[in-house]
């Protein structure tokens, strides 16, 4: 009787936005599987032309702060606002204090998360000791509680110690997930090296600092057998060379972020706001992104959410911390300007928001949910975030779609007031 009420309510009460999600919760519509998310009385809240489904999203790459740096951001403020755009599951990256690249290290911040998570938290390894890429981590330490290895803020400098590390990390069953960089090509740069960068006198990143360590590290892979990911790419080159190797069997996936695929560096203003590693590149890599997102070379969408300070952020593009928020932005910016807008289905948005991160890095889907009213408009206004970071270009940018509802694991996780 429960399980023939549920269905009535999910099928009776609210929309689900695409068909597998749909046949997701239809198959798995059980009373051990639902019976602590919702009662029949639930649903009455609920009218089925105002409100739509959506299952849990998944973001493999976000920086919540803390251990060390928790006046940016903390687990539970990060979570929090992960809550609130509709994630039940992120991947947390190591640039921390102290770094996670023992055991020991590791420790201090999974007992934050055991403490403070509001949803489900999964920390990242570091690759190298500090950050520093001068000696390996002890990944064998600390694989049984990481998700995968990365030194994310920095490229892994040295060619043999990534071999290494990819070696390591197949040996462990576990991915190498690089942010890609090549330190001696940023020559003090800070915005894409492009028309922006010459008209006001700014010093640009180039973007062969980005696919040249790509092209490295997807030989390596192709060498290794390493499970690889490669974070944030933003040039043209970056889809292209992936596009290539993917089609030669290399064990690749990568990511971009929802201000990649809507601005370009025409878009720049003189604000902090505005500030990215990699940074906003020239409309053709935008389009490229696009296209790679249409073909399936791009495989997910990751907010890089990465909070900071007031005053790390007020400092102007030249000195101001690099680093925007996104977890309570995303899912509208997508929805609005990719899916409202044709350039994708509603289908594809799903596979890169939830069923491609979570297939790639084992976070299976339980009763993780979230209930939007996508025709609401409004503008984003930071000073509404649920996060402690402030800066996002898209400030007071019209979007559709408010979160109402958050659900991880049939308990209630977020609740728009």
């Amino acid at each position: 009787m429960f399980i023939r009420k549920l269905k009535e309510g999910w099928n009776s009460c609210m929309k689900f936005f695409d068909s597998k999600t749909k046949k997701y919760f239809d198959e798995n519509s059980s009373a051990e599987l639902f019976k602590n998310a919702l009662s029949t009385d639930f649903f009455s809240h609920f009218r089925s032309d105002e409100y739509t489904v959506f299952p849990g999203f998944c973001d493999v790459h976000v920086h919540f702060r803390q251990p060390g740096f928790s006046y940016k951001e903390t687990i539970f403020s990060g979570s929090m606002s992960a809550a609130a755009g509709g994630y039940t599951d992120v991947c947390t990256m190591p640039n921390l204090s102290p770094v996670p690249d023992s055991v020991e290290h590791l420790a201090e911040q999974l007992d934050i998360i055991g403490r403070d998570a509001q949803i489900g938290v999964h920390p990242y390894g570091a690759i190298t000791v500090g950050e520093l890429g001068k000696e390996l981590s002890d990944m064998e330490g600390m694989a049984k509680d990481v998700i995968a290895f990365s030194d994310d803020g920095r490229g892994v400098q040295d060619t043999a110690m990534m071999k290494e590390a990819m070696q390591r990390a197949k040996a462990l069953g576990k991915m190498i997930v690089a942010h890609c960089e090549v330190n001696e090509l940023l020559r003090g740069g800070y915005i894409h090296d492009g028309e922006y960068a010459r008209l006001h006198s700014h010093k640009g990143i180039c973007s062969e600092s980005e696919y040249k360590q790509i092209e490295r590290d997807l030989k390596l892979a192709d060498e290794t057998g390493c499970a690889y990911h490669v974070c944030h790419i933003s040039t043209k080159e970056s889809v292209s060379l992936i596009r290539d190797a993917k089609a030669s069997g290399v064990n690749v996936t990568c990511e971009t972020g929802p201000h990649y695929l809507i601005l370009s560096d025409r878009d720049l203003r003189e604000s902090g706001s505005f500030k990215m590693n990699p940074p906003l590149r020239d409309i053709s890599d935008k389009e490229a992104l696009l296209e790679g997102v249409c073909d399936g070379t791009i495989d997910m969408i990751a907010t890089d959410h990465a909070p900071h300070s007031a005053d790390e952020k007020s400092r102007g593009l030249a000195k101001s911390a690099f680093g925007i928020v996104g977890l309570e932005t995303a899912l509208p910016l997508m929805y609005t300007y990719l899916y409202k807008m044709g350039g994708i289905s509603a289908d594809r948005l799903m596979e890169l928001m939830v069923y491609s991160p979570r297939q790639r890095f084992g976070l299976p889907l339980g009763a993780d949910f979230s209930i939007w009213r996508l025709d609401e408009e409004y503008k984003i206004d930071p000073e509404k975030f649920l996060s402690m970071g402030r800066a996002t270009p898209f400030a007071d940018t019209s979007v559709f779609g408010r979160c109402v509802l958050t659900v991880r694991n049939g308990k209630k996780v977020f609740e728009l007031k």
